[in-house]
């Protein structure tokens, strides 16, 4: 198996425990399940914001353990009070080191809210809502165009934005109605590699919703590069995650975009 394959059988292993563990009934008292979703799309495009999806990531599959001590709270307070026009936050913790737990720390941020994770059941989505998050992940690279279809149509009528993220020019095919944003991921899963000319290819085939570029993306003059390729939002992780202040990185990395 691959990466990506590997990391999607785990999760469909993991979630029969975890339904046992907690019911849809359990997940549907909790108080953030009625709140109301903040639009994804509308903190993008905000002028007065950076565009950039700060990410909360202590580890990954390729690089192993990015920064085993960082606290999602002090973290996640650091990149909104400077700037962040959403946090992503990664809940899987075998692969990544992550919980639902991060999720609701992060909730007190009032800005948008990925679910970072393997989507590929309707119970995930109702942890996601469950938990704090306001957008929810579909990555069309471990879901065939129906599963796309159905996941979103369900998350739109729980109030979740739904953010599909893709990767190859086939899979464009898997964008539907129920879809609020389009990610270009610059990383193959299936091999981890990263190459940002892959956004830039892409981008023109779109349909006409708001899109980012994932992953990759290490300098101000790549983010104007992708700006100017129509780009609304960055998702950052290991550009700042990787500092001992993943904040201040962030906050630095701003300045030096302000000044060019």
């Amino acid at each position: 198996m691959n990466i990506l394959e590997e990391i999607v059988a785990h999760k469909r292993k993991e979630l029969v425990a975890q339904k046992r563990l907690v019911p849809v009934a359990d997940l549907m008292k909790k108080a953030a399940f009625t709140d109301e979703c903040y639009p994804f799309a509308s903190f993008l495009r905000d002028p007065m914001r950076s565009s950039i999806i700060t990410e909360f990531k202590r580890k990954s599959p390729s690089k192993g353990w990015i920064n085993q001590e960082a606290r999602v709270g002090m973290v996640t307070r650091g990149y909104t009070s400077f700037g962040a026009s959403a946090l992503s936050v990664l809940t899987d913790n075998h692969f990544f080191g992550g919980s639902l737990d991060d999720l609701e720390i992060a909730r007190e941020n009032q800005i948008p809210i990925l679910r970072k994770d393997f989507i590929v059941d309707d119970y995930q989505l109702l942890e996601a809502k469950a938990y704090g998050a306001d957008v929810i992940l579909l990555i069309a690279a471990c879901l065939d165009k129906q599963e796309v279809k159905d996941l979103s149509h369900t998350a739109k009528n729980l109030g979740l934005n739904v953010l599909l993220e893709i990767h190859t020019e086939a899979e464009i095919e898997a964008i539907c109605d129920s879809i609020d944003v389009v990610g270009i991921n610059n990383r193959n899963l299936k091999t981890f590699q990263v190459d940002i000319a892959n956004s830039i290819r892409l981008a023109s085939q779109l349909p006409d919703k708001c899109k980012i570029s994932e992953s990759g993306i290490d300098s101000p003059e790549t983010l104007k590069t992708l700006r100017s390729a129509g780009f609304e939002g960055f998702l950052m992780g290991e550009r700042f995650m990787k500092e001992k202040f993943p904040a201040v990185a962030f906050k630095n990395f701003l300045k030096s975009c302000n000044e060019d």
